[in-house]
């Protein structure tokens, strides 16, 4: 089996198991006694160690190699989710949440095997394999969260932790090491300065580098709004009749389930079948900018369709939105990796998982508080940031194959 088909494994059992807590965690905090204030920062609390440890993790996989730091980030994933579905108190919940979050900064280590095993014109490919095991992973695992919610909450838990050991069962056994340690460059000799802030500064004079990484920021902290208050939403918009309250979360769980079922149908056949075609057609930089703009119009569309439709048209929004995401993301890490050398690109990628994970975390502290207020703030304010993000994607440039190879022989741009 090919790293590359690993890698995609991995990530969807990742992302499987992410998925199967999202339509279920804010009802379980809420058995805590939780507010949506509170529902929401569990959401960052997960988020705020991925902030932290993601360009950790990224550099120690330029280091010692990409499966050490599968391995081992995976093996605290798994301890992550039995301390969850033991946990006695919202304290807990915090905890066992806060050391998923330390393996789930693991991304970057899985977009590094791409890197690492891709040619230029191939890594928009790569990528957008990437990006449909996140899709699938939006598909299968709201879907089994929802189903295996009917129980209980604790049963989608221990399904993703059991998951999560069979991701680590796979890493071990199939993930070779793809990074060539022995390299100098890899090991960065040579380098006039390897002081972190000239190395921040080396990864921010790379083509298109600061423009993307600040949309990795405002995007996934527009997207975060929307992620960690949907249920909730779905819930007040679509189940406030409903008097028992048991039976109205169970209901508002398997509506939240659909919701993110139909952005991840979407996302997976557009970045897993056709993501090639468009970029050979329309290149990353123009799919990065359409791809925000769908996703800033289906956010306002949101509290529109809370008020007066069917719950329908929310499906129909989260496919419309799941096209958006699918062109976005496999262009904006191709974009990203085509313009690093080899010897940063675990760290670059770290570093843009590490700002999109502190989205992650600003966008659910703010989320609750904003959804107290009024449901539908955090929606219009989401469509308000990708909009600012946006104006981000109108600096890009596209960078030619042969530019790239110059990149990673010189290390500069």
């Amino acid at each position: 089996m090919t790293p590359i088909k690993v890698a995609f494994f991995t990530t969807f059992l990742d992302l499987l198991g992410f998925g199967i807590i999202i339509p279920i965690q804010p009802f379980y905090a809420e058995s805590f006694g939780a507010t949506p204030a509170v529902v929401t920062l569990l959401g960052a609390s997960y988020s705020l160690m991925q902030f932290l440890c993601s360009s950790a993790l990224g550099k120690l996989s330029d280091r010692i190699g990409r499966r050490p730091v599968l391995l081992g980030s995976v093996f605290l994933i798994i301890i992550g989710y039995l301390a969850f579905a033991q946990a006695t108190t919202l304290m807990g919940l915090f905890i066992a949440r806060m050391i998923s979050g330390i393996g789930g900064a693991n991304l970057g280590a899985a977009q590094a095997v791409i890197a690492d095993v891709t040619s230029a014109e191939d890594r928009s490919k790569g990528m957008g394999l990437i990006g449909a095991a996140f899709g699938l992973g939006f598909i299968f695992g709201p879907a089994l969260g929802g189903w295996f919610g009917q129980w209980g909450p604790e049963y989608p838990i221990y399904l993703a932790a059991g998951l999560a050991f069979l991701n680590w069962l796979f890493v071990y056994f199939y993930l070779p090491e793809t990074l060539d340690l022995s390299s100098k460059e890899n090991e960065g000799e040579g380098e006039p300065n390897s002081s972190p802030s000239m190395s921040l500064r080396t990864l921010l004079s790379y083509q298109n580098l600061p423009q993307l990484l600040g949309l990795a920021f405002g995007f996934t902290m527009a997207f975060a709004l929307m992620e960690q208050t949907i249920g909730l939403f779905i819930e007040r918009a679509w189940l406030s009749e409903v008097t028992d309250i048991t039976a109205r979360h169970t209901e508002a769980a398997a509506l939240t389930a659909y919701f993110l079922v139909a952005v991840g149908i979407g996302a997976s056949i557009v970045q897993g079948g056709l993501i090639g075609k468009l970029n050979a057609r329309w290149g990353e930089v123009r799919l990065c900018q359409v791809g925000v703009l769908i996703v800033a119009i289906t956010f306002a569309a949101i509290p529109l369709a809370g008020e007066h439709t069917p719950f329908g048209v929310m499906m129909l929004i989260g496919l419309v939105m799941a096209t958006g995401t699918g062109m976005l993301h496999p262009s904006r890490s191709s974009l990203l990796s085509q313009g690093v050398p080899p010897r940063d690109q675990g760290r670059a990628l770290g570093l843009n998982q590490s700002l999109a994970a502190l989205g992650r975390v600003i966008g659910p502290a703010c989320a609750g508080l904003l959804f107290e207020q009024d449901i539908n703030l955090p929606f219009w304010i989401g469509a308000a940031v990708i909009g600012a993000s946006w104006l981000l994607t109108l600096q890009l440039r596209a960078l030619d194959y042969g530019q790239q190879s110059s990149n990673i022989a010189g290390g500069e741009t």
